[in-house]
């Protein structure tokens, strides 16, 4: 038998995944990362299953059955949601009110200084990070916490929750936006602001159009969060969904809470209808 017959005969050596080891290094890696970190934070998801700790969640969800619908309770929770609607649409649009110019400046792409070299270049660079650090500072501060402040300074109401969803999530939103708007093909900006073009001109007519899709998804995708917000602020006394769950868990009602959170949950599934809604509209 020849050579070349034998290799031929051979038997073909089993394929061997050359990202093996690497993926393998990565996953110790990780496991040596998260073990301590699980630690720390004293996971034990195996005390779930014990049969004490699961009798007293049995005894605690059998509460929230039936859920409340007594006509009056129905009546406050109506007024509840819109009240929690009304803070949530109201502190989204103080916050694009407060985000939009600030991720206008912090835009690199729209930056007038950075089209060539000038005495300005400097002075931009500096504006453009003082604008991003006022929108670390605006977002760094839980919504709660504003919340507080508000309510000590203008009472119980949802005013408060207003305010705080304006301070908050306009930092989160102006830190998205001007990702968004450099994420993007900004060739057509820089040439608009070659040719004379003022910011809000190249903003409208190069990087808007290629972008709104995104901008607008995570504006709604915000206001979720912002109805999800308004729940928990209630707890401090912002108003809406989330004093009412308060009131009704003080009061060991769990039906009443039940309800609560089938509205809270409508809520949400409403929300994400539109945003698929708005993207359809948009694409």
């Amino acid at each position: 038998m020849s050579a070349t017959a034998a290799t031929i005969q051979r038997p073909a050596a089993p394929l061997r995944d050359p990202a093996t080891t690497a993926r393998a290094t990565a996953l110790v890696a990780a496991v040596v990362v998260l073990w301590p970190l699980l630690a720390l934070a004293e996971f034990r998801p195996w005390q779930l299953f014990d049969t004490s700790h699961l009798q007293v969640m049995a005894n605690f969800l059998a509460g929230f059955l039936p859920p409340a619908t007594a006509p009056d309770f129905l009546a406050l929770l109506a007024r509840a949601t819109l009240e929690t609607l009304a803070i949530a649409t109201a502190g989204i649009a103080l916050a694009f009110v407060v985000a939009a110019p600030l991720a206008v400046v912090a835009t690199r792409a729209l930056a007038v200084s950075r089209i060539g070299p000038g005495p300005g270049r400097a002075a931009g660079a500096s504006i453009r990070t003082a604008t991003r650090g006022v929108l670390t500072v605006l977002r760094a501060i839980p919504e709660v916490v504003w919340a507080l402040v508000f309510v000590r300074a203008l009472g119980l109401g949802p005013g408060a929750g207003v305010l705080a969803l304006a301070v908050t999530y306009g930092g989160m939103l102006g830190k998205v936006y001007t990702e968004i708007l450099e994420s993007g093909d900004t060739r057509s900006a820089r040439a608009l602001l070659e040719a004379g073009s003022p910011r809000l001109g190249a903003l409208f007519y190069a990087l808007v159009p290629s972008t709104a899709q995104e901008l607008a998804s995570y504006t709604v995708y915000r206001w979720e969060c912002a109805v999800r917000a308004s729940v928990v602020m209630g707890f401090v006394g912002a108003g809406g969904l989330g004093q009412l769950m308060d009131q009704s868990m003080k009061m060991l009602n769990g039906g009443e809470a039940s309800t609560i959170l089938l509205t809270f949950l409508a809520l949400v599934i409403v929300a994400d209808a539109m945003s698929a809604l708005i993207r359809r509209v948009l694409s």
